[in-house]
């Protein structure tokens, strides 16, 4: 079967932070490493992304913010039940309180674990948010499990 082709994201942005000298665009210069961030709500994203700006100032990274919009069977790939237009929005204004550079990328797909086994480098940084509960384990937390059996090093924000 072989490896999964690499996907191409629908959507690209890149962020520079507000306050900090403008970055080199993407694509250019030395290879730095990357953190990246699972989107998994905007609430939760939006802490994931103020603990990834701190990890990238110490380790002079880079943040790229993975948000996979699953669309449902009954609807072509390229129809997401939301608006590309809207998703950009929302995930514009959370990327740029990040003092960070910033890269968000959306794809649209048909299985969230898929996607993110095709998309992440062999060992990646990821930081997820999560909600705190300590009864349970909630789906981030499942999600963060599953990334480290697969060889990801995942920090949890909470």
């Amino acid at each position: 079967m072989g490896e999964p082709a690499r996907l191409a994201p629908v959507f690209e942005k890149y962020h520079a932070p507000l306050v900090a000298c403008p970055a080199p665009p993407p694509g250019t210069g030395q290879h730095r490493l990357e953190i990246s961030v699972v989107f998994t709500g905007a609430e939760f994203t939006a802490a994931a992304l103020k603990r990834a700006a701190v990890l990238a100032g110490n380790l002079d990274a880079r943040i790229t913010l993975i948000v996979p919009q699953v669309v449902p069977f009954p609807l072509p790939i390229a129809s997401p039940p939301v608006l590309l237009d809207f998703q950009e929005a929302r995930l514009r204004e959370i990327a740029t309180l990040t003092p960070a550079e910033t890269v968000v990328r959306i794809y649209l797909c048909r299985d969230r674990w898929r996607l993110l086994e095709a998309v992440l480098r062999p060992h990646s940084l990821i930081v997820l948010g999560a909600r705190t509960e300590w009864r349970w384990l909630t789906r981030e937390h499942r999600l963060a499990r599953k990334l480290r059996r697969a060889g990801h090093e995942v920090v949890m924000a909470e």
